[in-house]
C-alpha cells in the first residue's frame, strides 16, 4: 500500500505516519531524511545534492526524483510507503506519477488530515514539551499535574517551544500551503485515489479513519 498523507504543518501527518509503520511495516519517506542520507551516503545524486547544498541553493525537482528513485529501490519499501511533505507541486505530482510507472509502482490513496485552521493556530502555538524525555504538553489542553515539573520523567522547569511555533509564522506556513501543495488535489482527485479524514479529530480516532481506508483496498 502506497499513500501520500496530506495536510498543513500541524495537522499531524507525523503522527500518523509513525503509527503507520508499527502497524503496518510501511515506511515513511521524508524529502528532508532522504537528501540527508544521500548525501551522507556519498551516492552520485548526493553528491549532486551537496554541491547545490553547499552553494546555498535550493535542491531541484530532478534532484529530488533522482533521490527518490534511489530509495524506491531499497528492499524495505516492499510493504509500502508513506510519502510526507512530497509532492508539494502540481509538476512533482506528475514527475512521481511518471517515476512510479518506470518502476512497476503505483499510489493507491492520497488521504487528506482535513483541519479547523483557526483550531490549528491554537494547537500549534500553546505546544511544549519536555526537554529531557520529549513528553508533549500545551497550554489549554494538557498542562503538567505539578507545575512545571514534567509528568513523565520528573524534570523540573525542562519545558522548551519550538521557535517556529509562533502565531505569525505558523499562519505563514498555512498560506503557503493553501498556495503551493493544496492545488495538487484535483490532479489526484481526477484519478479518484483522494480520501479526507477528519485530522481535528483525537488521534486514535484519525489512525482508526486511515486504517478503514487502508483496508476497503
Amino acid at each position: 500500500m502506497n499513500i501520500i498523507l496530506l495536510g498543513p504543518p500541524g495537522a499531524g501527518k507525523g503522527t500518523q505516519a509513525s503509527r503507520l509503520e508499527k502497524e503496518r511495516g510501511m515506511v515513511q519517506l521524508s524529502t528532508g531524511d532522504m537528501l540527508r542520507a544521500a548525501v551522507a551516503a556519498g551516492t552520485e545524486v548526493g553528491k549532486k545534492a551537496k554541491t547545490v547544498m553547499d552553494a546555498g541553493d535550493l535542491v531541484s525537482d530532478e534532484i529530488v526524483t533522482g533521490i527518490l528513485s534511489e530509495r524506491l529501490d531499497q528492499p524495505d519499501v516492499e510493504q509500502g510507503f508513506i510519502l510526507d511533505g512530497y509532492p508539494r507541486t502540481d509538476a512533482q505530482a506528475r514527475s512521481l506519477e511518471e517515476l512510479l510507472a518506470s518502476k512497476g509502482m503505483k499510489l493507491d490513496y492520497v488521504i487528506e488530515l482535513v483541519v479547523d485552521e483557526e483550531a490549528l493556530v491554537d494547537r500549534i502555538t500553546g505546544r511544549f514539551s519536555c526537554a529531557k524525555c520529549g513528553e508533549g504538553y500545551h497550554d489549554r489542553y494538557k498542562l503538567p499535574k505539578i507545575d512545571m515539573i514534567c509528568d513523565r520523567c520528573g524534570a523540573e522547569d525542562q519545558f522548551k517551544r519550538r521557535p517556529d511555533d509562533v502565531e505569525e509564522t505558523v499562519r505563514n506556513r498555512l498560506c503557503e500551503y493553501r498556495a503551493k501543495t493544496a492545488p495538487i488535489l484535483p490532479f489526484y482527485e481526477a484519478k479518484g485515489i483522494v480520501r479526507r479524514v477528519d485530522g481535528m479529530a483525537p488521534i486514535v480516532h484519525v489512525n482508526a479513519d486511515i486504517e478503514t481506508i487502508l483496508d476497503r483496498r
